[in-house]
């Protein structure tokens, strides 16, 4: 029984993950970009006002970092999605 719901689960893992890896469309990157910088961003403009003292300042840092760092992460995923290793 053990054996039988370790391959089962083994066939389920591996169907989703075939999927989903197949599945991934350029809008996907693009949404998942956008939330993560998001986070980030936010991240990154406390830490600059906690440094600088300056919410003006912290403001202009974060949004360039907003820029890079969404064009960098949506390059990064779509060179990833050309890479067979690990599929």
């Amino acid at each position: 029984m053990i054996a039988d719901q370790f391959i089962t689960d083994k066939v389920l893992a591996s169907s989703n993950y075939n999927k989903d890896s197949a599945s991934e469309q350029p809008k996907r990157s693009i949404a998942k970009s956008i939330s993560w910088r998001a986070i980030g961003t936010l991240d990154t403009i406390i830490i600059s006002w906690i440094i600088t003292g300056t919410l003006s300042l912290a403001f202009s840092i974060g949004l360039v970092e907003l820029v890079t760092k969404m064009v960098l992460y949506f390059s990064h995923e779509r060179l990833w999605n050309t890479i067979k290793w690990g599929r």
